[in-house]
């Protein structure tokens, strides 16, 4: 792994962040594909081990030029909109998760490598009652979920035809350090240190919260293994799901917040459900991967690590 030359997309943000200081760990050449305005402070503290490039995914001559030049042996797509409550423009869905990743996808087979890891969503799968597997019919409910249905199905058609290792690794509720500011596990850490919570949806409302650390071990694990099924999708969750009344009762716990929660007092989302739950056997059998953070654990390190960043962050939607 020392020593590869890595593309990442959506290094800036939440993931992509934490995926470009374990690639680093690991001895990789790291070079990141960022847009105009892109936010910053994510990259404090490594904004020296990486090659920066402001390239836009539409601009495929940009991207023709910048994938020549590097010759990624590994490619991680984490570029996304429309994830986030506040990124509603259809346009920049369409544009960012579909046209941008067929783009991108196009630059890099031109020019070889040996792993592109694109980036899913659960959401593909929309709302269902039980844990779905890979190979389920995708009913996504939203303009987000169905842009991303149309990318992970278009990379695993170019897989398929060309025979790239080219998988899809579709996440679900992934938190940590360098999460969003506007998100629920950094708004319960932030008003939980000051004995608060935040307004709250309904407690049945159910996610499958998997750490941030395990979700980057899964893109290493999808770029690294070989004998891979071309186009292969994974689904990267922990298998159990968490009420948001149990996760409430772990942060009043963990922060001694003697606060009451106040159930309804924030409106219901389109996509809050009862059942969402990840089916991860594939991951498992096919990659070897396990999801080894328990959630308090994990919201231990995010609280620690919270203590000694919470400087770092931008007003709430950091972006």
């Amino acid at each position: 792994m020392a020593g590869k030359t890595a593309l990442v997309t959506g290094g800036t943000g939440f993931v992509g962040a934490n995926l470009t200081r374990r690639l680093l760990r690991e001895g990789c050449q790291v070079h990141l594909l960022v847009r105009l305005g892109h936010a910053t402070w994510r990259l404090e503290g490594i904004r020296d081990q990486v090659h920066l490039h402001q390239v836009e995914l539409s601009d495929r001559a940009g991207l023709d030029r910048l994938v020549t030049q590097v010759r990624p042996e590994w490619v991680f797509h984490l570029a996304a909109y429309g994830a986030y409550s506040w990124q509603t423009e259809l346009p920049q869905m369409i544009q960012t998760n579909i046209a941008g990743t067929v783009e991108l996808v196009e630059a890099c087979a031109q020019v070889g490598f040996a792993a592109f890891v694109n980036t899913g969503s659960s959401s593909e799968y929309g709302a269902k009652d039980h844990p779905p597997a890979e190979d389920e019919l995708p009913e996504p409910n939203s303009h987000y979920a169905c842009a991303k249905v149309a990318a992970t199905l278009f990379c695993r058609h170019t897989a398929q035809s060309q025979n790239l290792q080219l998988p899809t690794l579709r996440l679900y509720s992934a938190y940590g350090p360098y999460e969003d500011p506007g998100r629920l596990f950094p708004t319960l850490v932030r008003k939980g240190l000051r004995g608060e919570l935040p307004p709250l949806v309904s407690p049945e409302t159910m996610r499958d919260y998997v750490y941030v650390e395990d979700v980057c071990e899964a893109y290493l694990l999808a770029a690294s293994q070989p004998g891979q099924e071309p186009g292969a999708v994974y689904n990267v969750g922990t298998g159990a799901q968490t009420s948001l009344r149990q996760l409430v009762e772990l942060a009043r716990q963990e922060l001694g917040i003697a606060a009451e929660p106040e159930w309804g007092s924030m409106p219901a989302r389109s996509w809050d459900t009862r059942v969402w739950v990840a089916d991860n056997r594939c991951i498992r059998q096919k990659l070897g991967w396990e999801p080894r953070t328990s959630l308090v654990e994990g919201f231990r390190q995010t609280v620690e690590w919270y203590r000694q960043h919470a400087h770092l962050l931008p007003e709430e939607k950091g972006g």
